[in-house]
């Protein structure tokens, strides 16, 4: 089945998502849709599952011009989409989950378990999906997840099957065995649209590349045709530095240290799970794991977000018991915080920039004096920030809403790093920027590692952790299972992340001698 979208313009008020974009997808191949965050590569494939309409342009399939009114529509089109976000209801079973909404009758209208099951065996031998259909689906790895997802769509004889960031949870492994099916998908005459800002991913598997930058298509190309550095280039629009530069490591004393810490979550349940671990100065230490194993948690609760009560174990600073200190205590006492999500707890957003850039500082001089604020200063600073940190905007007075969301982490960076730190803890430090902006925070957490500051980055980019951290903590279920040096093989940690090698433990990763105070867990949790 050929695919093409010609001319199509989406705008949501005054933002204009989409402007006079092009795609043609041919029968049997992959093609890759690359771009960065806000780049309307989400929107376009929205306007093709039938989420939302077109102001303007058209779709047609096979020459034949198409109107979806919903995804019903596309669906019956012979199109499919795997979103970002999996769709399944997790106490269904996965045979459940496939025919929901599509279920195949027998007589009275009952359930036809047996040709539900037959099918989907038969989809799975064909594309090497893997999955038991009686399976619950909440019991499942992510991988096994995605799985289900594309056999949902081909259940549905899916022709054309969009997939969104697909690996954006995925171990190396689960990534790789990803590839293979898509694949075996062109191979049977199906099209696969894949949408990703991972170049790497779409060098390994694109047969053609189309880059979207600002709501447009900026360039066509192929993997023969392309590097790295030109699909960079296309996506920002200049020459980016995509290798993390850095001299090696000249670790200090332990700043932070991590002693037998557990953290239970609402339910009681343990997401963190007796880890040790201890992050010097002049030292990154970067967590990996597949997201939901706790790193988030983990960062938490050295930061101070966590309830008390639901923490156990040890935090310390410098030798200073900071365990049950609060936020601001931990503020003052020198940690900086960039959490992984910047719009929900790094920003006010209705404030202004230069307002979000002193939320740390608004009470002390120069941007107060005996109870009353200095908004002259706290302007005058702002617009210093946004020269010194590359904060692309007009005026610091405008509304942090306004700002991309490149510029709106390096306003959490820029407040961060404006005050002397003694540990920085960066969680997903990068997610949804261009790679413009992720150059630049690299470049800004690697100075605070050559100034003396302990950094810990939390990171479910592999590429990330690797390029940042001197020392890689692995964790899975809760637990540090390993700390090696990113010299490790991407084969090794990927294995680490799901839980099949836990070889390297005690601080296998060099650490440096004396007092290391890193343990493994012992085991799987509960």
């Amino acid at each position: 089945m050929k695919l093409e979208l010609a001319g199509i313009t989406k705008a949501f008020g005054p933002l204009v998502a989409n402007d006079r974009v092009d795609l043609t997808v041919e029968e049997g191949e992959v093609h890759c849709l690359l771009g960065e965050n806000g780049a309307g590569k989400t929107t376009l494939m929205n306007i093709l599952f039938g989420l939302f309409r077109a102001d303007a342009g058209e779709i047609r399939v096979d020459g034949e011009t198409v109107h979806f009114r919903d995804p019903g529509d596309a669906v019956r089109k012979g199109i499919g989409m795997v979103h970002q976000h999996f769709m399944l209801v997790p106490v269904f079973t996965v045979a459940e989950n496939i025919v929901l909404g599509f279920e195949p009758v027998r007589r009275f209208g009952f359930l036809d378990r047996r040709r539900a099951r037959a099918d989907i065996r038969r989809l799975s031998k064909e594309f090497g999906l893997d999955v038991d259909p009686d399976a619950r689906v909440e019991n499942l790895p992510v991988g096994a997840q995605q799985r289900v997802e594309i056999l949902k769509a081909l259940v549905r004889d899916a022709q054309v099957l969009i997939l969104d960031e697909p690996t954006a949870v995925l171990t190396p492994q689960e990534t790789e065995a990803l590839f293979k099916i898509i694949r075996s998908l062109a191979a049977s005459g199906r099209s696969v649209l894949f949408i990703t800002h991972k170049l790497k991913e779409v060098l390994a598997v694109a047969d053609r590349i189309t880059v979207m930058r600002l709501g447009r298509v900026a360039g066509r190309t192929t993997p023969a045709e392309s590097g790295e550095a030109e699909l960079a280039s296309m996506m920002v629009g200049r020459e980016v530095e995509l290798v993390v530069n850095k001299k090696p490591a000249e670790p200090g004393p332990p700043v932070l240290e991590v002693s037998d810490l557990t953290v239970v979550d609402e339910r009681g349940l343990k997401v963190v799970d007796h880890v040790s671990l201890d992050v010097r100065a002049g030292e990154i230490v970067a967590v990996a794991g597949v997201q939901g194993n706790g790193q988030t948690e983990l960062a938490q609760a050295v930061t101070g977000l966590t309830d008390h009560d639901r923490v156990s174990g040890s935090v310390r600073l410098e030798g200073r018991e900071i365990t049950q200190a609060s936020p601001r205590q931990r503020l003052r006492a020198g940690i900086a915080n960039i959490p992984e999500d910047r719009q929900a707890d790094g920003l006010v957003l209705p404030m202004t920039i230069a307002d979000n850039l002193v939320l740390d500082v608004y009470d002390q001089a120069p941007y107060a004096r005996l109870g009353a604020r200095n908004l002259a200063r706290v302007r005058a600073g702002g617009q210093e920030k946004l020269k010194e940190f590359d904060i692309r905007a007009s005026s610091a007075e405008l509304p942090v809403s306004t700002l991309s969301g490149g510029n709106q982490q390096k306003v959490v960076v820029a407040r961060e790093l404006s005050r002397p730190v003694k540990l920085l803890v960066a969680s997903q430090p990068t997610r949804g920027l261009d790679v413009g902006s992720i150059e630049y925070v690299h470049r800004r957490i690697v100075a605070e590692r050559d100034r003396g500051c302990a950094v810990l980055v939390v990171s479910s980019e592999l590429d990330e952790v690797l390029a940042l951290g001197d020392r890689v903590a692995v964790m899975y279920r809760g637990r540090i299972v390993g700390i090696v040096p990113p010299t490790t093989s991407r084969e090794q940690i990927g294995l680490m992340m799901a839980g099949v090698d836990q070889g390297a433990k005690d601080g296998a990763g060099e650490a440096p001698p004396a007092g290391d105070g890193e343990r493994a867990g012992d085991g799987d949790r509960p």
